[in-house]
């Protein structure tokens, strides 16, 4: 063996010291701790101390420093620390602890059996894993809510689909009004975005009804007919779908029947504030005259009494006059945010 490998050894392979280990130890987060087997007596370094939040002045147990772990996980750590006299090599286990009102991640390593015992104490070390598992909830969560989103989608697809098939006279008009619902569903989902101050994902209340109503108040006649004046307040994502379909099946029907099948015909979308609710008044003025229909009325009536009830935690009312029709939406505050 050549004399420059054998030189370079103690590079590849250096010694250690305490002072190198110490600062390594502090760099990574990582607390030390000791306990007795015999005597349950629990030894930590200041680290551990500070991670725990106990103070110097007592006697530590793992009976005392039991108390501070989660309820839930408790008697799975303690299960899982006296088969540690049994183990054969190295465990690892995660649990959660109450510091205050917070709750924080620990990982708890060790050597276990009672070849890893010396002086009937076994040694390990805990690191604060808080972050990593705050994360893998989150990815959890919004796996969660991706699929229910994907579930509930399909769900509205599938009736909207039922339904506009009963209410249309052929393949084309279905096909029409089918598109022009789905399209109402994107263009409300693609409203949903942060807005500043904290105030969560949502889309804001006028611009659900300005885009949606868009389409009715572009050019020539129907230029300016089109009023839309409501509390700046946010919808959520998933108030937002219900909240799309309901303007548009009113809106289909102002078109088909009502103020906006006229090019004299007008339509005022207004809001207000009723405690934690909010109502919004959808007057239409200048079109042919109305009346209410008989019997307990066609399918975009269910799915607009379904919507507001499921979905937004509100009702309806609908008021026919020779003016012109008038539609009282009452919505729940707390699910229009969500």
């Amino acid at each position: 063996m050549s004399k420059a490998v054998t030189e370079s050894r103690p590079t590849e392979h250096p010694q250690w010291g305490l002072e190198q280990l110490r600062n390594a130890i502090h760099a990574a987060g990582v607390a030390l701790w000791s306990w007795n087997v015999d005597t349950d007596r629990f030894v930590m370094d200041g680290h551990g101390f500070t991670l725990w939040n106990v103070t110097h002045d007592v006697s530590l147990t793992f009976e005392h420093l039991s108390e501070k772990i989660h309820p839930a996980d408790r008697d799975r750590v303690r299960a899982a620390f006296v088969a540690t006299r049994a183990v054969i090599g190295p465990y690892e286990i995660d649990f959660r602890i109450l510091v205050g009102s917070d709750v924080r991640w620990v990982s708890a390593r060790g050597q276990g059996s009672d070849a890893g015992i010396k002086n009937r104490a076994m040694t390990g070390i805990f690191l604060d894993v808080t972050g990593r598992k705050q994360a893998e909830e989150s990815h959890e969560l919004l796996a969660g809510e991706m699929s229910h989103r994907v579930k509930n989608l399909l769900a509205i697809a599938s009736g909207l689909t039922l339904i506009t098939s009963r209410s249309s006279a052929s393949i084309e008009d279905m096909t029409k009004q089918l598109t022009n619902r789905l399209t109402a569903l994107g263009r409300a989902h693609d409203l949903v975005r942060p807005l500043p101050s904290g105030q969560g994902d949502a889309a804001l209340l006028g611009d659900i009804f300005t885009v949606l109503l868009a389409p009715y108040d572009d050019d020539g006649a129907f230029a300016g007919r089109i009023r839309v004046a409501v509390p700046r307040l946010g919808v959520g994502q998933a108030a937002a779908t219900g909240l799309a379909l309901v303007v548009h099946e009113l809106a289909t029907n102002a078109l088909k029947y009502g103020a906006l099948s006229v090019p004299e015909g007008a339509l005022d979308v207004s809001g207000t504030m009723v405690g934690d609710d909010v109502e919004i008044r959808w007057t239409e003025r200048g079109g042919p005259e109305v009346s209410a229909p008989e019997g307990p009325g066609g399918y975009g009536s269910e799915l607009l009494r379904r919507t507001l009830a499921g979905h937004l935690g509100g009702a309806l009312e609908h008021v026919w006059s020779m003016e012109g029709l008038l539609v009282t939406l009452r919505i729940n505050g707390v699910r229009l945010s969500r």
